[in-house]
């Protein structure tokens, strides 16, 4: 087991190369970049005054360098005009749209977007499968009848429209607001319990609005992979054996059955980020969705790049998590080829 997580965690390393690499290429694509539309906005208006600064800024940058050499000196692996200053070394890069470090422009948001991926993906897990068993192990039955229109309702309504929905339920019924992530009084102020207590009760909606479609797909994905498994051979012998019920589907079949459900852990998390920009716009939720938004928007291309490897980097730690439960529970993963011979 210990070779496995070894032999995982330094495959992560060669993986996260690639992906920063493609990262780095997909937001380099659009002709330009923030700079450069810039001076040529400048250019057309006839500014000349503010250009210079922006030329300075086009070098200070390396952005006048070719692509593979802009892209080792962002990771860091390439000694640009101050050294070697990348990601490698601590430095996520300028934001030239907000004119100041991505750190500082990201920084506050990144723990919340933290707290709400794992809200919302611990939602998704707690809710589906008890549902997900029960629909499979009462099939056609009234409860799951019910459920699955449930789910079907889940992924035919759009996050964005619920969360408008609930904005205006809780206003009317309650005189509530229900956007954010904090009251407004906590804003800008240095945590503290009733901090802490106020983000905890502001992630009640947003991780219901976000975890919707998730929970919907989750709880007809498991109803499917276990009656899968109950209507197999292996079953029917393990009750011709006198099992109980109970012990026979905790045993067998929804061991074989989660495997798909716990291999969903890595899927969730970048559909979660990308899924809840607009839900997050609505809901004025202080996320990275918003800022990555503007960022691609913009052509600002470190804040972009950085975001979105950021992702990526929880995306490989969900998958990592997953794969280690997955060692867990089924011994066949573990071993590989091993286990045929």
């Amino acid at each position: 087991m210990l070779y496995y997580i070894i032999r995982r965690i330094l495959m992560m390393i060669p993986t996260l190369l690639v992906i920063s690499l493609l990262t780095f290429f997909i937001i380099e694509l659009p002709t330009g970049d923030y700079i450069s539309n810039q001076i040529a906005a400048l250019k057309a208006a006839g500014e000349q005054s503010s250009i210079a600064k922006l030329e300075f800024q086009l070098k200070e940058f390396s952005l006048d360098r070719p692509f593979f050499e802009r892209y080792l000196i962002w990771v860091g692996l390439w000694p640009g005009p101050h050294g070697l200053d990348g990601l490698l070394q601590g430095n996520w890069g300028w934001s030239f749209e907000f004119d100041k470090p991505v750190a500082e422009v990201i920084g506050p948001t990144l723990p919340l977007t933290v707290v709400l991926n794992f809200a919302t993906i611990l939602f998704v897990y707690v809710v589906s499968f008890p549902i997900g068993i029960y629909s499979a192990t009462r099939q056609y039955s009234w409860g799951d009848y019910g459920f699955t229109f449930l789910g079907y309702f889940g992924l035919a309504t759009p996050n964005f429209l619920l969360a408008l929905i609930l904005l205006y339920l809780f206003n009317r019924w309650f005189g509530l607001s229900v956007g954010g992530l904090m009251a407004p009084e906590y804003i800008d102020q240095p945590w503290s319990f009733a901090k802490a207590m106020s983000v905890i009760a502001h992630l009640i909606v947003p991780t219901i609005v976000i975890g919707t479609s998730g929970t919907a797909a989750m709880i007809r994905r498991l109803r499917a992979n276990l009656l899968d498994e109950l209507h197999k051979q292996y079953v029917t012998t393990g009750r011709a054996k006198g099992l109980k019920e109970g012990q026979l589907l905790v045993k067998y079949p929804l061991r074989m059955a989660i495997n798909p459900f716990i291999a969903d852990i890595g899927n969730l998390i970048p559909s979660m980020v990308s899924g809840s920009v607009i839900v997050s716009v609505v809901m004025s939720l202080p996320t990275v969705g918003p800022v990555l938004l503007s960022a691609l928007q913009s052509q600002d291309q470190f804040l972009s790049g950085f975001i979105l490897l950021f992702v990526a980097v929880l995306t490989l730690i969900g998958m990592l998590i997953s794969d280690l439960l997955l060692a867990v529970l089924d011994p066949r993963i573990r071993l590989g080829g091993r286990a045929s011979s």
